[in-house]
């Protein structure tokens, strides 16, 4: 948060986040709502990894195997929410023996297959648990950065990254409905989003203040990406 810009870039994405989903009509949220944006999240990030980008494949099961991998850890992810707040390491573990299963061993779901990668989210477990005053964007930025660079597990690195961050913005209030769409956000990024990933390992603080610059940027555009509906009737005038 000492980091130049920082402090302003998420509070700016947080009250556009705010306000995007208040004039949409977030109270009139419905569950098919979160199973749309979870569902569009899932192609989202299925396609980061190189696959086709087919929600409505999604929707009728005949889309690629990751993608339905990936579609099928999303319908547990939010029921991890207590599990982060108790055990980030076991809700990070769940996740990706939820993805991987049926296509790495057994013995390797849920595991971190080296000891430098075990002992970072051993790291970050403790972190996250620890009294912030960073705001809960902010935290989701890291979680999401250590996770894919910290390249713990045996496969499907970068999507548990990606569903962790969901998970987090939940589950520090930001988004509890999990309406918006981040993953589309950093599928927008293109290139950039892999190579800011390299530099937050690589280029010490520099990398890491161009990271979380960059997510902040990802957040507000993966909110516009959220399938709410707007507000019914006519726009007030001030």
């Amino acid at each position: 948060m000492t980091l130049d810009g920082v402090p302003s870039a998420f509070a700016a994405t947080r009250d556009g986040l705010d306000s995007l989903l208040r004039d949409r009509g977030l109270r009139r949220s419905t569950p098919e709502m979160t199973v749309d944006s979870l569902l569009l999240g899932a192609a989202a990030s299925a396609a980061i990894e190189g696959v086709p980008y087919d929600p409505e494949g999604l929707r009728r099961g005949e889309a690629d195997p990751l993608a339905l991998a990936v579609a099928r850890m999303s319908t547990e992810l939010l029921s991890l929410v207590p599990t982060w707040h108790k055990a980030p390491l076991q809700a990070i573990a769940r996740i990706h023996a939820l993805v991987a299963r049926g296509r790495v061993d057994d013995d390797v779901l849920g595991r971190p297959v080296s000891t430098e990668g075990a002992e970072r989210l051993g790291t970050l477990a403790r972190a996250v648990v620890a009294p912030t005053e960073a705001p809960g964007l902010l935290v989701a930025a890291v979680v999401h950065a250590e996770i894919a660079t910290a390249q713990a597990f045996a496969s499907d690195n970068g999507i548990v990254a990606r569903a962790t961050e969901r998970l987090v913005i939940v589950a520090k209030g930001v988004d509890p409905a999990s309406l918006t769409v981040p993953e589309a956000g950093h599928r927008a990024a293109g290139a950039a989003y892999p190579t800011l990933l390299s530099e937050y390992e690589s280029a010490g603080t520099s990398g890491v203040h161009k990271w979380l610059l960059y997510a902040a940027q990802a957040y507000a555009d993966g909110a516009e990406a959220a399938p709410v509906e707007p507000p019914k009737g006519p726009r007030r005038r001030s």
